[in-house]
């Protein structure tokens, strides 16, 4: 019997390696077609962007081109192994951009000596495309990045890990607390993992309503407080004063918790420990801080949630930034805002509330899906949703039209 990994490895190999490639968009079979595609026809569009720089958007790909960027320094769950290793993961992003929302991508993996390098270098090749997408960076360098992106390009720039993450998160949540008879405002909340992608969780559930100070952050080395003194400014934006210190400490009575760190960290006995009614997104790839069938067996009361495919409720960022790349480009938006990003995940939210359709069943193989306690957030291949978030990502970006 084929492993999963020789099937992936032949997945990746054949029929020829790869898993993006470069497809003509216009005919060019005669002498006629040259002579548009290339010179003399070419030099008209050439002329007219000259002219006016936003005519890119009309006569190339650049208005539906995204930049997939990565340095390799965090790399899924395998962490910094280079720029190289982490093409694969570069190439999936680019197949599921182009198969959820037709959008195009390069791949492009970066050996920069320096986080300033790599800063440059994205911004010497940003006027091919119309956004960044940042992939796969360690933190608190994805911060820096990003924000000084933000600062230097006049297109969207994006870092899945942080927002992507924290938009489903989020679409998951709100369904899970309405389940469970709980308030966000109201909820004391418990996240491992105080990274890019713990950090964002964080920010945007509290421009949803959640408050921080009854959120607990712990990272490797325990209770993130306010008596540390080897936090940086991100994690010290959430130090609290309190006598926590272990991740068990912070369990106790939380209503919620969001894992965001790695496999097999969080115990049956500290779910246990968790309020009435608990909820727990165990989302670290590809093994859980904790497995369904461990959590199930201590709480029957429990709303669970993965980053697998093979249980229910998987918290999949393929949910968030095809759709929210797709909403910022019909828009022409110059950038991804919070109000953007909070649009995506109550669409998200909200479509899990709706019948699901027999074509979803059939790919998912089951009889039945209702919103309930084992289905709190859409399918990835619920076709629906290329037609309800992007319009409300397009309309958070320009409020009253």
């Amino acid at each position: 019997m084929t492993t999963l990994k020789q099937q992936a490895l032949d997945y990746h190999e054949f029929p020829r390696p790869g898993k993006i490639s470069v497809e003509s968009s216009k005919p060019c079979a005669t002498a006629a077609d040259l002579s548009l595609a290339y010179t003399p026809g070419v030099a008209a569009p050439v002329r007219a962007i000259a002219e006016d720089p936003a005519n890119a958007y009309r006569y190339t790909n650049k208005g539906n081109l995204v930049a997939v960027i990565t340095d390799g320094t965090a790399i899924l769950g395998l962490g910094n192994l280079g720029p190289l290793a982490s093409k694969p993961v570069m190439e999936g992003k680019g197949i599921l951009f182009k198969r959820f929302a037709d959008i195009d991508v390069f791949d492009i993996e970066v050996d920069a000596p320096s986080v300033a390098s790599f800063i440059e270098t994205v911004v010497n090749i940003s006027p091919t495309f119309g956004g960044i997408n940042l992939e796969d960076i360690a933190a608190p360098h994805c911060f820096e990045i990003e924000e000084a992106l933000k600062a230097r390009l006049d297109i969207p720039v994006f870092h899945d890990d942080q927002h992507g993450t924290a938009t489903v998160m989020c679409a998951g949540l709100l369904n899970a607390l309405e389940i469970q008879g709980k308030q966000v405002g109201d909820i004391k909340l418990t996240c491992l993992g105080a990274g890019a992608a713990g950090l964002a969780c964080m920010r945007l559930l509290i421009a949803m309503g959640g408050k921080k100070e009854n959120m607990t952050l712990v990272d490797s080395k325990g209770v993130i407080h306010s008596g540390r003194t080897d936090l940086n400014a991100h994690k010290q934006e959430f130090a609290k004063d309190t006598e926590m210190r272990t991740l068990a400490d912070a369990m106790q009575g939380a209503d919620v918790f969001i894992g965001v760190s790695g496999p097999n960290l969080v115990s049956g006995a500290m779910i246990k420990s968790m309020a009435a009614k608990p909820i727990a997104f165990a989302m670290a790839n590809p093994d859980p801080e904790i497995y369904p069938v461990d959590a199930h067996a201590v709480r029957d009361d429990l709303i669970m949630a993965t980053g697998r495919s093979d249980f229910p409720n998987q918290v999949n960022n393929v949910l968030g930034f095809p759709y929210i790349f797709r909403g910022t480009f019909d828009a022409r938006a110059k950038a991804i805002t919070q109000p953007m990003l909070i649009a995506a995940a109550r669409a998200i939210a909200q479509l899990a509330k709706e019948p699901v359709p027999a074509e979803v069943l059939q790919a998912y193989g089951v009889k039945e899906l209702s919103f309930g306690k084992e289905y709190i957030i859409p399918k990835p291949f619920d076709p629906r949703l290329i037609d309800r978030v992007p319009p409300a990502v397009a309309a958070a970006a320009q409020p009253g039209l």
